[in-house]
């Protein structure tokens, strides 16, 4: 398992090790679970209240079905540790957290400076996600009578 190298959270980080949505389901003391691209966040939305970690599983860079689990949890009131895990590329962390992640332990360690660079590199966006920084779009008309 990867160590963390990044974590945007004051709470004590969980050192327990997330187990499959499958196997989540037949255990009720399990406080972490493990998301492959394969598995449905959805799944775990019924749990929310018990589960501390998720861990996003990223086995290959090209493979963005984590950003859509991680933006479908938030979205439905996750609050716990949301983790990016694996194949975690500097040039991706900073739209991962757009998306909600909180925590970044990829499986080679990323340039310090050039990860802070990246996490505070877009001062503007253009799409609404989950991190409350109103899009341009609407910073422009928000004076309007339409905006």
């Amino acid at each position: 398992m990867a160590e963390v190298q990044f974590r945007f959270r004051d709470d004590e980080p969980v050192a327990d090790p997330g187990v499959t949505v499958d196997a989540f389901g037949e255990q009720t003391n399990a406080a972490a679970v493990r998301l492959e691209p394969g598995d449905d966040a959805r799944d775990l939305l019924p749990h929310l209240d018990r589960i501390r970690l998720v861990e996003v599983n990223f086995p290959v860079f090209g493979d963005g079905r984590g950003y859509s689990s991680a933006r479908i949890l938030r979205e439905a009131g996750y609050t716990g540790e949301l983790r990016a895990v694996g194949d975690v590329l500097v040039d991706q962390v900073a739209f991962m957290r757009r998306c909600g992640f909180d925590a970044f332990a990829p499986d080679v360690a990323l340039d310090p400076a050039d990860a802070e660079a990246a996490f505070g590199r877009y001062a503007d966006v253009y799409q609404p996600t989950t991190d409350g920084r109103a899009p341009i779009w609407a910073k422009r008309h928000a004076g309007t009578a339409n905006g």
